[in-house]
């Protein structure tokens, strides 16, 4: 992470005309994203899970910097995208999905919400790196299982495509 550069870089497209957009995992202090975050026009906003301990599974680590950065973002009126990607028997409980819609519909400023499919065009990237995958044996999402999540957050009241 380059957040002075990226600050910098943003405020120059700023000065351009060029319209700005941040694609976060959220997981960064929140000291050293705000300068960042003021810079951006849109932030796009992983949200791997919602639970701690499901989210802690996927990603290794806590919840509480992505949910502080949502805060922030909602705080300062910065347009954000948030993004799912559902992997059936991990990130797709209905009970947490609809948690998570429900939390976030207290957002002003979300614009959307994603709903993307598990899918393992990214494998052969742990192959390469000689990494273990732990996802080989897990299905793609599919097509109903995807637009029963995007029903649960339309039924939170969010845009969803």
């Amino acid at each position: 992470m380059q957040p002075k550069f990226v600050a910098a870089l943003f405020e120059a497209c700023h000065k351009a005309g060029i319209h700005t957009a941040l694609d976060t995992s959220g997981h960064c202090p929140l000291s050293l994203a705000a300068p960042v975050l003021q810079q951006s026009d849109l932030v796009l906003l992983d949200f791997k899970a919602f639970r701690p301990e499901t989210f802690r599974k996927v990603t290794g680590t806590g919840i509480d910097q992505t949910v502080e950065m949502a805060k922030y973002l909602n705080e300062h009126k910065i347009p954000m995208w948030i993004r799912v990607v559902q992997v059936p028997g991990l990130t797709d409980d209905a009970a947490e999905l609809g948690e998570m819609a429900e939390f976030l519909a207290g957002f002003s400023n979300i614009e959307r919400v994603e709903i993307s499919p598990f899918h393992k065009m990214g494998e052969y990237k742990w192959q390469a790196l000689d990494l273990p995958y732990t996802l080989t044996d897990t299905p793609p999402a599919t097509r109903g299982q995807v637009e029963r999540t995007k029903e649960l957050f339309r039924r939170a009241g969010h845009f969803v495509p």
